[in-house]
């Protein structure tokens, strides 16, 4: 049986990797630039409520928050 803590980091990996197929970068470069522009930190804070949303809502939220925080991508 999945623990909370498995489902939140499956949700995580997930939200990485779609950020990785829509901005067209590999995974670990997602990954990165997620964790340090505040992308991984957001998701963590606000998983109660993205986890409800649609991925692309998520990945609006995602690209605003690590452009907020230094990031480049659009």
């Amino acid at each position: 049986m999945y623990t909370e803590k498995d489902i939140r980091a499956n949700y995580m990996v997930m939200c990485v990797n779609e950020f990785a197929v829509r901005k067209k970068i590999d995974r670990r470069s997602s990954f990165r630039y997620l964790y340090n522009n505040k992308g991984i930190q957001y998701l963590k804070e606000h998983y109660e409520i993205e986890h409800t949303l649609p991925i692309s809502d998520t990945i609006e939220a995602l690209t605003l928050i690590c452009r907020q925080n230094g990031g480049t991508i659009q």
